[in-house]
C-alpha cells in the first residue's frame, strides 16, 4: 500500500466522501451551492469546471521548529477554504472573487512571471503565489502548458483568518490543487506539501512546511507526525476519552504584515544561533556560514557536547556557548567574522529583519526550539504508551502546558490576550492548554475530557468572552466560530460534479 505522502489528491464526485453526514454534510452542501450561484453571478452565467478544497489545522505541539528542520504534530480541521475554478481561453486576466463581499475582487494579469507587490497587500496575492508556483514547477517538470489563458476563481474560506488556524496555507494550498486540476495535473502529496510551502514565500513568510503538509494529508480520525527532508507523515491516534478544544483570543495575528518584527526575526535568529553554536562547538567561521542553515544542522554537535557532560541535551551546548544577554549585531558579525547581510544572502525578507531588529535573543531561541523539538516525541511515545488513556491524557496536557511555557518565554510569540485564554482554559479543566500557531495572536488549543467539553465551553464563554460580547468585539451568535470542540477531518480533495 502506497504511502499517503507518496499518492495523488483524491477526486470524489460527492461530498459525503469529505463531510461525512449530519450537519456538517448539510452544511457543506449549502456553502457548495452558494460557491456555484456567486461564481454563476460574476461570471456571466457561467458554471465551475471543478471545486478544490483544503482545511485548516491546528498544531497539537511542535510550535517554531518546522523551518527549523523538527517533526510536528498537527491535525487538520473541519473548517476549510473551497474554490471554484474554470480555465477562459477567451481572455488572459485572473478573476478572484469572494463569496464574503468583505473581499473585493481582485484582477491580476495570466503571467505567471509577475511579481507581487508585498507593499500593497491584497487577500488575492495568496492566489497568485499558488499560480507563480505551479507554473514554476510544471516547466520544471517539462510540463507543457502553452501560453497562459485567464482563469476564473470564486472562493469561500471559512477558517478564521488571524487566527493561527492556516487560513493562509487553506487557502494556497485549494488554490494550487484548483489551478493543478483545472490544467489536467495531479501531482503527489508530498510534492503538493513541498511546493505549497515555498509558494507561500512569494508573500515574504519564511514558512516552514508544517502547514501545508497537514492540510494535505490528513485523514479522519488521526493527528499527523510531519517529518521534513523528505515531508512524510506518520498516523498518531489520539487516546479514547480526550478532545480538542480550540478558542480564539480575538487578538488576529497578521503573520504576513508583521513579519519583519515577528515570525521570520525568529526565522532569522534561529539561523545566527545555529552559525554560533557551530562555531563554538568546532566549526571554521566560512564552512558553519555556508553549511548551517538550521539548528538541526548542529544537533549532533551539541549532543556530543552534552555527552561529554553526562547528558544526550543539546539545551546543555546552548546554556554553554549562547549567552542569556541579547546579542548586539556588532557582537555577532565579531564571532561569525562577516556582516550579516553578507551571511542572509542579502535575502530580502531577512533584511527586513536586519533593519528592524535592535537586538538578537540567541539562547532563547535555540533553547526553544531543541526543548519542544523533545516535546513532540514526547507526545509521540505518549499516545504509543502502555499507560492507561487516563494517564496518557494527564501527561499530554503536561506536555502541552511545557510548550505554551517555552513559547511565552523563551520564544515570545504570545500576547496578553492567549495568556488569559490559557490561564482561564487551565482554571476551567483543561489538561493541558496552549497557543497554537504562530503566536502572537490567533487560538489557543486545550486539551480536555470528552465528558466535560460542554461545560468548559460554557465557562471560557463566560470567563474569557462575555465581557467582549459585551463590549461589542465579537457576536454572541458568532461563538461557533471561535470556540469549538474538533476531532481530527480530512484533508486536502478536488471534486468534480
Amino acid at each position: 500500500m502506497a504511502k499517503q505522502e507518496e499518492v495523488a489528491v483524491p477526486i470524489f464526485s460527492s461530498l459525503e466522501h469529505v463531510y461525512c453526514e449530519g450537519s456538517q454534510l448539510d452544511e457543506a452542501k449549502a456553502r457548495f451551492d452558494v460557491l456555484k450561484s456567486k461564481f454563476n453571478q460574476v461570471f456571466d452565467a457561467s458554471t465551475p469546471q471543478l471545486f478544490a478544497r483544503s482545511p485548516g489545522r491546528v498544531n497539537l505541539i511542535g510550535e517554531h521548529i518546522d523551518y527549523e528542520g523538527y517533526s510536528v504534530l498537527p491535525m487538520a480541521i473541519r473548517q476549510d477554504t473551497i474554490i471554484a475554478i474554470r480555465k477562459r481561453e477567451d481572455q488572459n486576466q485572473l478573476r478572484i472573487a469572494n463569496v464574503n463581499e468583505k473581499y473585493t475582487m481582485c484582477t491580476y494579469p495570466a503571467d505567471p512571471h509577475q511579481e507581487i507587490d508585498l507593499k500593497n497587500h491584497k487577500w488575492g496575492h495568496y492566489f497568485i503565489c499558488a499560480y507563480k508556483g505551479f507554473h514554476e514547477y510544471a516547466k520544471s517538470k517539462g510540463i507543457n502548458l502553452d501560453s497562459p489563458v485567464g482563469l476564473d476563481v470564486v472562493v469561500d474560506g471559512i477558517v478564521p483568518t488571524g487566527s493561527g488556524l492556516s487560513s493562509s496555507a487553506a487557502f494556497v494550498c485549494s488554490s494550487m490543487i484548483a489551478i493543478m486540476s483545472v490544467f489536467g495535473e495531479n501531482f503527489e502529496k508530498k510534492e503538493l506539501a513541498q511546493l505549497t510551502c515555498e509558494c507561500e514565500r512569494h508573500i515574504g513568510t519564511q514558512s516552514g512546511g508544517m502547514d501545508q503538509a497537514i492540510s494535505i494529508m490528513a485523514k479522519t480520525g488521526f493527528a499527523e507526525l510531519i517529518d521534513f527532508n523528505p515531508v512524510r507523515a506518520t498516523d498518531v491516534k489520539l487516546p479514547d476519552g480526550g478532545s480538542f478544544v480550540i478558542a480564539h483570543s480575538l487578538a488576529e495575528s497578521q503573520k504576513a504584515v508583521t513579519a519583519a518584527k515577528n515570525y521570520n526575526n525568529r526565522v532569522v535568529e534561529c539561523r545566527l544561533a545555529s552559525i554560533i553554536l557551530g562555531i563554538k562547538l568546532g566549526m571554521e567561521p566560512k564552512e558553519a556560514i555556508s553549511k548551517v542553515k538550521t539548528l538541526s544542522d548542529v544537533e549532533g554537535l551539541c549532543v556530543s557536547f552534552a555527552g561529554d557532560h553526562g547528558s544526550s541535551d543539546p539545551v546543555i551546548a546552548v546554556k554553554e556557548y549562547l549567552k542569556e544577554e541579547p546579542y548586539t549585531a556588532e557582537e555577532i558579525e565579531k564571532i561569525i567574522e562577516e556582516k550579516l547581510p553578507s551571511i542572509l544572502n542579502s535575502d530580502p525578507t531577512s533584511l527586513a529583519v536586519l533593519n528592524a531588529a535592535t537586538h538578537f535573543k540567541l539562547h532563547q531561541r535555540a533553547a526553544h526550539v531543541y526543548s519542544e523539538a523533545r516535546r513532540v516525541h514526547g507526545f509521540k511515545d505518549t499516545v504509543y504508551s502502555n499507560l492507561s488513556d487516563e494517564e496518557k491524557l494527564k501527561k499530554l496536557g503536561d506536555l502541552m502546558n511545557e510548550s505554551h511555557y517555552s513559547c511565552s518565554v523563551l520564544y515570545e510569540c504570545s500576547c496578553p490576550e492567549l495568556e488569559e485564554l490559557v490561564e482561564v482554559s487551565r482554571e476551567n479543566g483543561a489538561l493541558g492548554a496552549r497557543l497554537t500557531g504562530a503566536g502572537w495572536g490567533g487560538c489557543t488549543v486545550s486539551l480536555v475530557k470528552e465528558s466535560g467539553v460542554s461545560q468548559f465551553i460554557a465557562a471560557v464563554k463566560e470567563k474569557y468572552y462575555r465581557k467582549r460580547i459585551e463590549k461589542g468585539v465579537v457576536n454572541e451568535e458568532d461563538m461557533g466560530l471561535y470556540l469549538f470542540a474538533s476531532k481530527p477531518s480530512s484533508g486536502a480533495a478536488i471534486f468534480n460534479f
